[in-house]
């Protein structure tokens, strides 16, 4: 259709304005050709006639459909030109508060002047891995796309950042390089990407500026070359600077200043670093005052040097190269302070004193005298001599300000060279993507030297810009097939002539420099004559000062002045000298640095052929405007072997005004960034490029019937273009697409929208004739009824008479009486039967309220008994937990007593083994003696018998003898005298032995005593303890005759009886591992105690008879007394066994009431600790005798005997006393040979000795016997109270009497308990773990008992759920369960968690052996083999699904079979049975835990990798109800290399199938249902937020039709969850912001109402979110409307008083809802349990 044809009514069209550029106008009729006028209607009313030149009818442009407004890129409008740009750009950017907008390849940021919440790292990672045209346009997709060219096209990529001062160009590089910086993270120490972030600090603050146009204009263009490595992660940066804007440091105009470092460094001037540095307010120096304002509104420049010097340091520039830096800047600021006056005759100098030039001198280390001189002097050079020559004022000036601005511009290289160091980190570049911030093109009132290198700079980048959109049009043709025909399109290459080409402006401007004379106005004069002819070089009509340059932009007249000095850029050779010659090495290196890069620029040196002539003052150097032309080239080549993208920035106004458009200053920068030309030399080809799909889903209304039902939807496009549109050449087919001409959308819109018209017509039509059909019925039907009343009324009064009236009106009195008559009567029964029923009704209810108040009377008293019994129990079983805990550590006390008493028994054994050799020698000798004294004795009885025979012949003899007897009294006398002194001599040496003896017999009794009281410190003790077990007896007594009374009386409640006895002995259970305990230990002591009886008995048998015959002389009867407290010491140790045996008895006892089967049993260990209790008593009368027989002993044997049983511990003291009797025994020998005559006559006197021991004996004997007899007793009432217990047994019920007597005697033990034991009751919280500590340290140690005692017990029929297997076998085990083990395998054929079972059964074994090192070793295999799996195969989703339920279900069985009281609630007998006995796993259920969350966050992240690709298109972007929305023309022109022809299309069934997927292989592993429901809901989440984040930042998903299909989409996760029963998982929650969402795009959007509804029903939506709805809300047709900017206006201010609400726009898709393991107890029996032989698990054995 020609584009004339579209010119009629209703259509609008734009003409211009001179306020708004452009406004619209409405066509009043048809333009027909050959009109001169057309008529229009324009927005406020008012006709306007537009005239029209026949013959060329210049028409104005037609303006888009409002469908069309507002789109994403503006080459998707129909109509391309000016007019239909500039208002996109305002709908989008003050409507929808959207500042980005794409241009075919160029992104057009309009600067909003406000903070906008589009940059955050949910953003960055929501644009990253997105095609470009998927999302909204952003700073983010162009760096995205850079990013992802780059890395799969292998070549480097730039981004141009351009724009006039104040557009934004400075912030929109800092987010590109901000978006790789998070994308492309390192992973070096490095951080490298933090460090390029932190360059643009320090950048801007030596090289930024606030301008009129702008608060930190950039015054240098930057290129940023950003490295990457083959990973493609940042390893370096490197920074390339263009024309840094000098002047500013010396010249700022009104309302501007300079860079930002000077007034940083004056706010900081009274701080201790800056002190040396002499600084002043900013107000106070020349250069930092000129342009009035010092300050910014809204910057705090004592903050910005904060932070400037912090990035400093993140670069690792020292502090000395800051203060360097900041004593350049210093002297800089003082250096403009330094007075330079004229002294007439055009001299000038500086003041000897001037204070400023002290301080840049002291600063820079030069001479104050050689800077004054020079500063107002130069040097020129003549062939023959040197000059000096003073400057005048105006020189001297400009040469202090080149001074400052040559330094300034060597400063800020400095600086730059060692950020670029400081960003290369050693490795190799693979790629780098560059970002230029450049300045775009400028035109001012007075433009100048610099404003004509940046227009020559923009007029390359443009002519690049034109050469890369012509080839991406060429290739996107190409690629469709599309014939290509040239477009002519502007080609700027004749300005870079006439600016760069021999004898060009730049040219000439060098040569005019070259001459020391030379001028501006000479300079312009030669521009004048050589570019006259040029048609882009004029000559101003009213200035010889300036000239003019047609540009791409616009024409531009610059003034000549300053163009010399600039670009010489001239600074005096004696003041470099002077630097160069500085005693601050910082400094002088600039120029030092200069000058040998000068010398290393030379080629080969040609020395001339004659002298020449140095230029005065050194001047002829490279130039500004050359140096500029090479960095320029330099830049170009870069960008030309790189893939360029376009970032235009635009500034909407000039008031810096938040989201205001002057559309003036929009359209003059279009013009000028390119914007324009594109949309050009898009319109003139074919600029409106759908896809068949989307033509289809468009347009399918404009089809036929038979049209519609052709499969191709290819061939269905092209038969419904070819019948709409006539003309072939305003469209072409493509292999892919379908491209039109400028306006032909447009007109299938037109159609579109009067075909929709037409069935809007028609259907309402149809709608109000059945309605009008309706509303006739309705009134034909009360007419018809209405005429049969009245027709009625008029037959009866035509029929009726008076008479029949009266009759009637009787008739009807009559009827009225006895009707009421006949109610009354009816009434009247009716009542009667109602109060009737009320009565029985109400008696009913109470008699009902009575027995309910009965009933719960009768329930409270019970409550009350119940409550009361409950609280007992509990009351009872903390109290046994408390005894229990109690009696187990003092059972420790009183193991750890008898291991130091056995260690001490040891001891004395060893000792006692070698006493005993050293007996045996002396026994022999005894035994010596022995025979000797026997002989002397057979001597005495011959003497004997003799001395009858002479008493007999005496009286015969006696004459006879007289004589001899007075002979032998005097030899008699003799051998007296002899024998008394020998006496004399033994008992003055006896004597002293006896001494000696004295004093070791009272250490000993000390002694003695200690040990008797520790003795009886331990029997208290004993006691004690042996009370609690009484105690505890009789209670468990009582309590068992309680409960059989309450069997007999209450047979219903014996099961829950039952229990309680259960419980009660799961509470006593410690009990008899206690009296093993005690067992073992009485046996190790009667052993102990038996071996030491036997040695004494033997020495005692072997001195028995020595004794008998040593007694003369030599026994003391001190030492037959000490030998008494051993006695009774070993009575002691015998009452404290049978104090034990009796603890152990009443033990026994509790166990009889508690376990009957185990009776029979222990009544046989009863007896036979009876007998041994007999034995004992036997062995001690047995050792009474043997301690009679020793009085007889010889006192020093018998002293040390008793000591060698009672302290063992003086054997040198017992060898000194046997060697002295020894000694003793040779002189009694010597005396009974020489004088054995002398022993009869001495017999009478030894017979009295004897006589007199004898009696000595018998009374310790008396005194043994007492002691006997005490023993006896004791004996007989330790056996009484066993047949008591027996009887107690046998006949507990005679013990009910005692109850309340027990009672008591309970609480005071209770009470006293808890009084000696506070420090035991702090510990009371951790009771469970001690009491199983020491469970299975009493176990471990009966077992080790049992083995040594008894012989191992027979193995069980049953299985006991447990495998057994060899160390060796460990790695087996873990190789062929865990690690290769595959879900796929042999385990799809198990039940689920079959390893995990497997694991703990061969745990169970180590914990059954009791082997510590086994069980630990192979919980650490299980753990490290899990941790390898996972993290070899982190991306394989069955396995992931496999290790954590199996994990889980380890971990629920370690805590099932724990043995704690909080997991055995659910567990069977046979499960109860089957806990861990020996250790506490508990830590290992602590890592186990770690381990599964660990394994649950990787296998939702893979859940997550794996659904997330289908989430958009699924969800947001399938059309699950068909023809609700048709499709919107979107027509980004996205980048053919961006897109991917996807093979798979996702729908909403797509995410359905795969939660499906994820469910049954859960299912399938056997995971827990609570751990699936989480994982659920997190899948959940993570299809809500990414589905959200897609809608805030995609516009053309914000619509109405598009709210229903979201809505429609959610019904379907609704419905999948009801189908797998998940509705407790809390999931479809996840969704209600989503859901939210989608229900405001549908809701009416207008009034005042809606927006209160909005607010109140949208809670999970923030207040950004909602706005950011509203502002981007896109209508689908034209009978939709936008959402208006009063309505948004509205909606914020309600949502203002929201509190709590958060700003983000952005969901956070890493979120994680807080995992937890919750107990599940397992019903299988480990005991059935197989293990399949597919396993290979035959090294396996079950016990």
């Amino acid at each position: 259709m020609a584009l004339l044809e579209l010119y009629t009514e209703y259509n609008r069209v734009w003409i211009p304005d001179a306020e708004h550029v452009w406004k619209s106008a409405e066509i009043m009729r048809n333009f027909n050709l050959g009109e001169n006028v057309l008529e229009l209607l324009l927005e406020d009313g008012t006709e306007h006639h537009l005239p029209v030149d026949p013959s060329k009818p210049q028409l104005p442009p037609l303006r888009n459909p409002d469908i069309l407004v507002g789109e994403n890129d503006l080459t998707a409008l129909s109509y391309l030109h000016e007019p239909a740009v500039l208002h996109n750009l305002k709908v989008r950017f003050v409507e929808s508060r959207i500042i980005y907008t794409y241009c075919g390849i160029i992104l057009v940021a309009v600067n909003p002047y406000k903070q906008v919440h589009v940059y955050g790292d949910t953003i960055i990672h929501a644009y990253s891995g997105q095609n470009m045209g998927d999302m909204d346009p952003h700073i983010f997709a162009v760096a995205e796309e850079a990013y992802k060219q780059m890395a799969r096209n292998h070549k480097n990529q730039s981004i141009i950042v351009s724009g006039e001062s104040g557009a934004g160009k400075t912030v929109s590089a800092r987010y590109a390089m901000r978006y790789f910086a998070v994308v492309s993270k390192s992973g070096s120490k490095t951080h490298i990407e933090d460090k390029v972030l932190a360059s643009n600090p320090i950048t801007e603050a030596i090289g930024n500026a606030k301008t009129t146009r702008n608060d930190n204009s950039s015054r240098f263009g930057k290129y940023t070359e950003i490295s990457f490595d083959r990973r493609y992660r940042i390893i370096g940066a490197n920074m390339r600077t263009y024309l840094l804007e000098k002047s500013r440091v010396v010249f700022q105009a009104d309302n501007e200043r300079n860079y930002h470092i000077f007034y940083q460094m004056c706010s900081c001037a009274h701080m201790p670093e800056f002190k040396n540095l002499r600084l002043l307010s900013a107000d106070k120096f020349r250069y930092t005052c000129m342009g009035g304002d010092i300050s910014i509104e809204g910057v705090d420049d004592k903050k910005d040097m904060e932070e400037t010097r912090k990035t400093f340091s993140l670069l690792g520039l020292k502090e000395d190269f800051q203060s360097d830096v900041f004593k350049v800047l210093a002297a800089i600021l003082h250096l403009g302070n330094v007075k330079i006056r004229n002294s007439g005759d055009g001299k000038s100098s500086v003041p000897p004193g001037d204070p400023h030039l002290a301080v840049v001198c002291e600063l820079l280390s030069v001479s104050a005298e050689e800077l004054a001189r020079w500063l107002c002097h130069r040097r020129i050079v003549l062939a023959a001599e040197t000059v000096v020559k003073p400057v005048p004022e105006e020189r001297a000036v400009n040469a202090r300000d080149a001074l400052a601005k040559q330094i300034y511009a060597h400063l800020f290289d400095c600086v730059i060279k060692r950020i670029n160091t400081a960003l290369q980190v050693p490795g190799q570049q693979h790629a780098f993507i560059g970002v230029l911030d450049i300045y775009g093109f400028e035109t001012f009132d007075i433009n100048s030297f610099e404003q004509f290198c940046i227009n020559y700079a923009n007029e390359k980048l443009q002519q690049q810009f034109n050469v890369h959109v012509f080839k991406l049009e060429q290739d996107e043709y190409m690629r469709e097939d599309i014939p290509w025909t040239l477009i002519d399109f502007y080609d700027n290459q004749p300005v870079i002539d006439l600016i760069e080409a021999k004898m060009g402006i730049l040219d000439l401007l060098d040569e005019e420099c070259l001459f020391p004379q030379g001028t501006d106005q000479s300079w312009l004069q030669k521009l004048f004559n050589y570019l006259d002819a040029n048609p882009l070089f004029e000559k101003p009509r009213l200035s010889n000062e300036a000239f003019v340059i047609q540009h791409f932009a616009d024409k531009v007249e610059y003034q000549c002045t300053g163009f010399l000095e600039k670009n010489r850029d001239a600074l005096y050779e004696e003041l470099v000298d002077i630097i160069r010659v500085s005693k601050f090495p910082f400094l002088a290196n600039f120029f030092r640095e200069e000058k040998q890069s000068s010398v290393t620029r030379k080629g080969v040196q040609v020395r001339p052929a004659r002298p020449v002539l140095k230029p005065t003052n050194k001047q002829l150097r490279t130039s500004v405007g050359d140096k500029f032309c090479s960095s320029l080239s330099l830049l170009m080549e870069t960008l030309n072997v790189t893939t360029p993208h376009y970032v235009r920035c635009i500034k909407p106004n000039d008031e810096k005004l938040p989201f205001e458009y002057d559309s003036r200053r929009v359209v003059q920068q279009l013009r000028a960034c390119g914007v324009l030309e594109t949309i050009r030399i898009s319109a003139q080809s074919y600029p409106s490029r759908w896809t068949y799909n989307e033509f289809y889903g468009r347009y399918s209304i404009l089809m036929s019937h038979q049209e519609a039902d052709l499969k191709d939807k290819k061939q269905t496009c092209k038969n419904v273009l070819q019948r709409l549109i006539q003309d072939p050449n305003q469209y072409k087919f493509g292999r892919t697409k379908i491209f039109f001409r400028a306006g032909q959308v447009a007109y299938l819109e037109k159609l579109r929208l009067d075909r929709l018209r037409g069935a809007c017509v028609t259907i309402q039509k149809h709608v109000r004739g059945w309605s009008q059909r309706r509303k006739y019925l309705r009134m034909r039907e009360a007419a018809i009824i209405l005429q049969q009343y009245i027709r009625g009324k008029r037959t009866i009064r035509k029929t009726v008479t008076a008479a029949a009236l009266k009759q009637g009106w009787a008739a009807l009195v009559i009827q009225r009486y006895w009707r009421g008559y006949r109610m009354t009567q009816i009434f009247q029964v009716v009542r009667l039967a109602s109060i009737t029923i009320q009565a029985f009704t109400r008696g009913w209810i109470a008699r009902k309220r009575y027995k309910k108040m009965v009933e719960e009377q009768k329930a409270v008293i019970l409550q009350k008994y119940a409550r009361a019994w409950l609280a007992r129990r509990r009351f009872q079983t903390v109290r046994r937990l408390v005894l229990n805990v109690q009696l187990s550590f003092r059972v420790q006390k009183l193991r750890k007593k008898v291991e130091e008493q056995n260690k001490e028994n040891r001891g004395l054994m060893e000792r006692l083994s070698s006493l005993a050799s050293s007996h045996s020698h002396t026994v022999d000798r005894l035994q010596g003696l022995e025979a000797q004294l026997e002989k002397s004795t057979s001597q005495k009885a011959s003497v004997e018998a003799r001395e009858k025979k002479a008493k007999e012949d005496a009286s015969l003899t006696t004459a006879q003898l007289q004589k001899e007897i007075h002979a032998l009294n005097l030899e008699k006398q003799n051998l007296g005298n002899r024998f008394e002194a020998s006496t004399k001599e033994a008992k003055e040496s006896f004597d002293q032995i006896k001494r000696n003896l004295l004093e070791d017999k009272e250490y000993e009794t000390r002694f003695r005593k200690i040990a008797e009281n520790n003795t009886a410190i331990q029997r208290q003790d004993h006691e004690k303890e042996v009370e609690t077990l009484k105690e505890e007896i009789k209670r468990l007594k009582e309590e068992r005759v309680g409960l059989q009374r309450k069997i007999e009386e209450e047979g219903q409640v014996n099961s829950e009886l039952q229990e309680q006895v259960i419980q009660l002995t799961k509470h006593v259970k410690v009990i008899p591992e206690l009296r093993r305990d005690l067992t073992n230990m009485q046996n190790q002591r009667n052993n102990t105690d038996r071996k030491m009886k036997q040695q004494s008995e033997q020495a005692r048998a072997k001195i028995n008879d020595i004794t008998r015959q040593l007694l003369g002389g030599v026994v003391e009867e001190e030492v037959l007394l000490g030998l008494t407290p051993d006695d009774s010491e070993k009575i002691y140790e015998v009452e404290d066994l049978l104090a034990d045996f009796d603890g152990l008895q009443k033990a026994t006892r509790i166990l009889e009431n508690r376990q009957k089967e185990q009776r029979e049993s222990y009544e046989t260990q009863v007896e036979g600790l009876k007998l041994k209790a007999d034995h004992l008593q036997n062995e001690n009368s047995k050792l009474q005798k043997l301690f009679h027989e020793k009085s007889n002993l010889n006192e020093n044997i018998r002293q040390e005997v008793s000591r060698l049983s009672s302290e063992n511990s003086v054997i040198p003291e017992l060898k000194l006393q046997a060697s002295e009797l020894q000694r003793q025994k040779q002189e009694l020998e010597a005396h009974v040979e020489v004088q054995g005559r002398e022993l009869a006559e001495k017999t009478e006197e030894i017979t009295n000795i004897l006589q007199k021991k004898i009696k000595e004996e018998s009374s310790q004997r008396r005194h043994f016997e007492e002691k006997a007899e005490e023993l006896d007793e004791l004996k007989r009432e330790l056996q009484g109270r066993v047949e008591e217990l027996e009887d107690e047994n046998n006949h507990l019920k005679r013990q009910m009497l005692m109850e309340s007597d027990a009672k008591n005697k309970l609480r005071q033990e209770t009470s006293r308990l808890i009084a000696d034991n506070m420090d035991f009751e702090e510990q009371l919280d951790q009771k469970d773990r001690i009491i199983k500590k020491l469970q299975n340290q009493l176990k471990s140690l009966e077992t080790s008992q049992k083995a040594k005692q008894t012989p191992a017990p027979a193995i069980p029929k049953d299985y006991l759920g447990m495998l057994e297997y060899t160390r060796e076998d460990e790695s087996r085990l873990v190789q062929n369960i865990i690690l290769d083990l595959k879900p796929k395998g042999v385990v799809v054929n198990v039940i689920p968690g079959l390893p995990s079972y497997i694991l703990f059964m061969c745990i169970r074994h180590a914990d059954y052996l009791n082997d510590e090192v086994k069980l630990k070793s192979l919980m650490t295999a299980i753990i490290d083999a899990v941790k390898k799996v996972i993290m070899s195969h982190h991306k394989d989703f069955e396995l992931l699904s496999f290790w954590l339920s199996n994990t889980y279900q380890l971990l629920n069985c370690l805590k099932q079979y724990s043995g704690e009281e909080e997991f055995l609630k659910q567990n069977t007998p046979r499960q109860k049975n089957n806990c861990l006995q020996n250790f506490d796993l508990s830590e290992h259920r602590q890592i186990l835990s770690d381990l599964a969350i660990q394994i649950y966050h990787q296998f939702v992240s893979v859940m997550e990798k794996t659904l997330s690709p289908a989430i958009v298109p699924g969800l947001l972007e399938h059309e699950s109800l068909q023809g609700i929305s048709s499709m919107k023309p979107t027509g980004f022109r996205k980048r053919s290399n961006s897109i991917y022809e996807d093979s798979e299309t996702h729908t909403i069934s797509s995410i359905v199938q795969q939660l499906s997927v994820f469910h049954t292989t859960m299912s399938q592993h056997g995971m827990e249902h609570g751990l699936i429901n989480q994982a659920v809901k997190q899948m959940f989440f993570l299809v809500g937020a990414t589905t959200l984040n897609n809608i805030m930042l995609r516009k053309d998903m914000c619509s109405c039709r598009k709210g229903m299909q979201i809505r429609c989409n959610i019904s379907y996760l609704e419905e999948w969850l009801k189908e797998k029963e998940l509705q407790s998982s809390n999931a479809i929650n996840t969704l209600r912001p989503l859901s939210q969402a989608a229900w405001l795009l549908q809701v009416s959007k207008s009034t005042d109402g809606d927006a209160k509804e909005i607010t109140e029903k949208c809670t999970e939506l923030n207040p950004v979110q909602i706005v950011k709805i509203l502002n981007s809300y896109t209508p689908i047709d034209d009978f939709e409307k936008r959402v208006t900017s009063s309505f948004v206006r509205k909606v914020q201010s309600l949502l203002q008083d929201r509190d709590g609400s958060s700003s983000q726009l952005m969901l956070d898709l890493g979120y994680r809802f807080q995992v937890t393991f919750p107990f599940c107890p397992s019903s299988q029996a480990l005991e059935l349990l197989q293990v399949p032989s597919s396993l290979h698990l035959g090294f396996l054995t079950r016990i």
